[in-house]
């Protein structure tokens, strides 16, 4: 039911591992069993930030019952990632937070 995105403006070389440390980050910050976390990525995105075309990344971090107190715990999780793994520093990325009801989320042809 999590579900995390990195947008970047960069090419990644070896998507398979850094999806795979993006899925355990996003388990580890959000508190859920890495088995329903969907994690993706879209490099190479045409992407300016502060008027340059600088290295810089979009987050997406949805779940069920994220809420306000673990935003800030999650944002560090997830920029500590992007500043390792693809030298994006951390005020070069945004992250948009987004809680959804358990009806609000479907899976096996139903809802949570």
């Amino acid at each position: 039911m999590p579900y995390v995105q990195i947008r970047t403006n960069l090419e990644i070389n070896n998507e398979t591992d850094l999806l795979s440390k993006l899925s355990a980050r996003a388990a580890e910050e959000i508190g859920k069993p890495e088995s329903y976390v969907m994690a993706s990525l879209a490099p190479k995105m045409k992407m300016s930030f502060g008027g340059t075309e600088e290295p810089a990344a979009f987050i997406e971090c949805k779940s069920i019952g994220l809420s306000a107190g673990q935003t800030e715990g999650i944002s560090a999780g997830l920029c500590d990632l992007c500043e390792q793994e693809l030298r994006i520093p951390k005020d070069r990325v945004y992250i948009e937070f987004s809680s959804a009801e358990g009806k609000m989320w479907g899976w096996k042809g139903g809802t949570f």
